[in-house]
């Protein structure tokens, strides 16, 4: 696995949300449908470029573009 496929699947993460809005980690990995442990790179790779926003919403989170 290389960076190419963590960034395209931080660009996957980010055409959701910005198509769907807010979603809960469950949601967004369900719609981007990608193995867990790349869905989770690419969550660090945009927060890491500032470009999420996190909120606590039950015992999950809910996941927004900064």
């Amino acid at each position: 696995m290389g960076y190419d496929q963590i960034g395209e699947t931080a660009g996957v993460v980010w055409e959701a949300l910005s198509k769907d809005g807010p979603l809960t980690f469950a949601a967004l990995m369900e719609e981007v449908d990608a193995p867990q442990s790349l869905f989770f790179m690419a969550i660090g790779w945009l927060s890491r470029e500032e470009k999420l926003q996190f909120d606590l919403a039950g015992g999950d989170y809910i996941v927004r573009l900064a």
